[in-house]
């Protein structure tokens, strides 16, 4: 649309519309700021995921790496070309362009044209769009699931030739450039940083929520064996079960085999476990094998069984595992099962800063201080009254930062003032494997071209609702420096700075 308003009005400029088209580029240089803070939290929640689950988004992480160079590359060399534009301008006093005195474009026009065709300006410009293109499509390559991000590109930033209203064919830069007001020509450039910030945006939602889309699938479960113990003594039964990477009622195969002999689903069947027993053997290693058998899209889809277990002869090292995650996070009770193999809890005893037990046997919280690691170390006291022990560290992680919301809403909310009034300011942790509360506690309120507002609570007041007043249709209202606390946690835990949300006046 601005495409066009452009177009229609570049060769007639009043006061007025050139002041538009500099508040128009406010507008576009704020919403990229926005998209930048944004862009890096989702980011962010990717290095984190891979960081606890590489199997899973170890490799959509690599993309998102590979990614943010050739954003930023591209972003930056549209800068300079703005700041070229700008730098023989004096800017006023309250420090904004003087929209009104630029409505020439001669500059643009020298620097970037030669003749009917480009300058070595204008091929540079060019050819940074071509590497910008060639770059993204590169990381996302031909794979179905980001076909609708690779035509997006192509079409955002697509440099050919085009047609304008009296059917004459010009080059790119000549139709969107050549003639128009410096002004318009800088709300353009932010406008491609938008889009710019846009596709970066969509990538990485796309490597979050399409690497969800691959874990559901058949294809990518994995089976898993666990015994009732890491070791077994000669002569007893091992028991345990076999389960996939998910628990679910509805993940129901239609056979499974291990070691060679079919399991009788009908007694074995349990919330996508497969319960099972059989002799132990003599003392040594032995291996687990089988398969789970799935019909997806009509076929069938195995799944393959690889596990083992040591038979010994008494117990000699302890099982220390978080039930929720590889690490620990610092200011939370992080659930764990500790136990020594062959050994009764009321026998094992274990400690590390920060480590309580819980209320069944085996169960404990771990809630780690200061520094980057924790080791637990346990002790058991066998049958004959020796004493056995073993330890493991684990890392440390904070709780990454919180994303603003505005009715429970992330991200750009558009709607009436009414409803902005009366909504709840609100501070989210997506996709975090704890279901943590947060209050906000302050925020600040920015209405275009008024003064921003600090609002102590959760909710506007009387001074927001005065400044939302005189906000127009598009405005966009940001929600800033948001001050949170986590409810129901009695240790005061730091969080990051929670990222901002904004809301367009319908």
């Amino acid at each position: 649309m601005y495409l066009v308003f452009i177009a229609m009005l570049a060769l007639n400029m009043s006061k007025e519309v050139l002041s538009a088209f500099g508040l128009m580029n406010e507008k576009f240089e704020g919403v990229n700021k926005f998209s930048e803070e944004y862009n890096g939290s989702l980011y962010g929640q990717l290095e984190s995921k891979a960081g606890e689950n590489s199997a899973q988004f170890g490799e959509p992480f690599q993309k998102a790496k590979q990614v943010k160079p050739v954003v930023q590359e591209f972003y930056n060399y549209v800068e300079n070309l703005k700041k070229d534009i700008t730098k023989d301008i004096e800017k006023e006093e309250n420090g904004k362009l003087p929209y009104e005195s630029m409505d020439k474009g001669d500059q643009i026009d020298e620097a970037w044209f030669s003749g009917d065709g480009y300058s070595a300006k204008g091929n540079e410009i060019i050819g940074a769009f071509d590497k910008f293109k060639k770059g993204l499509i590169a990381v996302v390559g031909n794979d179905v699931k980001y076909k609708f991000i690779v035509d997006d590109i192509n079409a955002k930033f697509n440099t050919g030739d085009v047609k304008d209203g009296e059917g004459i064919t010009k080059k790119y830069l000549d139709y969107h450039f050549k003639g128009f007001p410096a002004i318009a020509s800088l709300t353009k450039l932010s406008a491609i940083q938008s889009d710019i910030k846009k596709t970066e945006q969509d990538i990485y939602n796309a490597l979050i929520g399409n690497t969800t889309a691959k874990a559901a699938s058949m294809k990518n479960y994995k089976a898993i064996v666990i015994t009732e113990k890491s070791a077994f003594f000669a002569g007893e039964a091992v028991k345990g079960k076999v389960v996939l990477g998910r628990y679910d009622k509805s993940t129901v195969p239609t056979a499974v085999t291990i070691n060679g002999s079919a399991v009788n689903l009908g007694t074995a069947l349990e919330d996508g476990q497969v319960n099972f027993s059989f002799g132990s053997g003599n003392v040594g290693e032995h291996d687990i094998t089988g398969k789970f058998t799935f019909i997806e899209d009509g076929k069938p889809v195995d799944i393959p069984v690889e596990g083992n277990y040591v038979v010994v002869p008494r117990p000699n090292s302890a099982n220390i595992s978080a039930d929720k995650m590889n690490v620990v996070y610092r200011g939370l009770p992080n659930p764990m099962t500790i136990s020594f193999a062959g050994i009764s809890d009321d026998k094992v005893s274990a400690s590390a800063p920060g480590l309580t037990r819980a209320s069944k046997p085996g169960t404990y919280n771990l809630n780690p201080g200061s520094g980057t690691e924790v080791t637990v170390s346990v002790t058991g006291k066998l049958p004959d009254g020796k004493a056995v022990s073993d330890k493991k560290t684990f890392r440390i992680k904070n709780i990454p930062a919180p994303i603003g919301a505005i009715g429970g809403e992330m991200g750009v909310i558009k709607g009436a003032k009414s409803r902005l009034e009366v909504s709840q300011i609100s501070a989210k942790l997506p996709d975090f494997l704890y279901d943590l509360n947060f209050q906000v506690t302050q925020f600040t309120f920015k209405v275009p071209g008024q003064a921003a507002v600090i609002v102590n609570g959760d909710r506007v007041n009387a001074q927001c609702k005065a400044a939302l007043a005189r906000a127009g249709r598009g405005d966009q209202v940001t929600i800033s420096d948001i001050k949170t606390k986590i409810i129901g946690v009695t240790a005061n835990i730091m969080t990051g700075k929670t990222a901002p949300v904004v809301y367009e006046i319908q």
